[in-house]
């Protein structure tokens, strides 16, 4: 692999960085609100999942009320 000198390093990190789109504030905010409602969404359904669970292992088992 060449190396490359510290100095065309640098240029070309700064030409890469000047490529890159960030996001609006608009966008940003969109992106978080999904996340968070993703991630409420999972939550709601693993506590269904591990409830069934624990009611169908209690069955099994014959323990509980």
């Amino acid at each position: 692999m060449a190396r490359t000198n510290p100095a065309e390093y640098v240029r070309q990190v700064r030409q890469e960085v000047s490529k890159v789109t960030w996001p609006t504030r608009k966008e940003t905010g969109i992106t978080t609100a999904m996340v968070f409602v993703f991630v409420t969404i999972m939550a709601l359904f693993f506590l269904v999942v591990d409830q069934v669970s624990a009611v169908a292992i209690q069955f099994i088992l014959g323990v509980g009320g």
